[in-house]
């Protein structure tokens, strides 16, 4: 039984459903032929899930706030969460069902990913469950599901500091993102759109009150801003493949 009192590191609220990762066995998809084969494999995935499965395994004590449908997925992706000694307190139910997404993976790093978010724009999570999660931890660290931004309020009122990953922005005058790059103290987002970065991580340095900005950019590493500046750090040497 999960001890709904004690006191947490990190909660993250955002989707978590069931990814299908299609696994390129070439550099591209035979269109000119009915069958081409991969390796499929079922994780669960979605920014709330990895981001909530990454901080157990670093050893955070760490909670999760998201809906999951009453559905044999759904009970997949709460038997994991678990089994990494996930709290799942706040976790809600989404009568659509269980997000699900499929990842095409090339073996180049590359992704095409084709998303399916049932009900997260319509849902409303329970505002005092999720104060009793969020009044445990330190940090909230937020995805952008719809319903997400109704916790945004709370977790400045609880005195938590925020991070938000606002993922493959476009545009940084996106009405759906305004809510989160508003509230975040750090700020995460894809550079997949901006061959240069720089200029968004100045803007939003600049007009919200993030003192931190990432970028993130897949094989070219990452950009870090702060008030004193823009530094960049190339991808870590491993010595496994780097998969999405």
């Amino acid at each position: 039984m999960q001890n709904v009192s004690s006191s947490l590191d990190v909660v993250v609220v955002g989707n978590a459903g069931v990814d299908t990762n299609v696994y390129f066995y070439t550099d591209e998809i035979d269109f000119s032929v009915e069958a081409n084969f991969t390796q499929n494999v079922d994780y669960v995935g979605q920014a709330g899930g990895y981001g909530a499965r990454g901080f157990a395994q670093l050893g955070k004590r760490t909670a999760f706030i998201g809906a999951v449908g009453d559905d044999p997925n759904g009970g997949f992706v709460r038997g994991e969460l678990a089994r990494d000694g996930v709290d799942l307190t706040g976790v809600f139910y989404d009568p659509a069902g269980t997000a699900r997404s499929i990842n095409f993976m090339y073996k180049d790093g590359r992704r095409k990913n084709f998303y399916d978010g049932k009900g997260h724009m319509v849902l409303h999570p329970d505002l005092e469950v999720c104060r009793a999660v969020l009044g445990r931890a330190r940090l909230a660290h937020f995805n952008i599901p719809n319903w997400a931004r109704e916790l945004l309020p709370l977790a400045r009122e609880l005195g938590l500091t925020i991070s938000c990953d606002i993922q493959d922005v476009v545009s940084p005058d996106d009405p759906y993102r305004q809510d989160f790059i508003r509230e975040a103290d750090i700020l995460f987002f894809s550079a997949a759109n901006f061959a240069d970065p720089t200029p968004l991580i100045h803007r939003f340095l600049a007009e919200g009150p993030a003192r931190v900005v990432v970028a993130g950019m897949g094989a070219r590493g990452c950009l870090l801003g702060t008030r004193e500046g823009v530094r960049a750090f190339g991808p870590v040497s491993l010595p496994e493949p780097v998969v999405d």
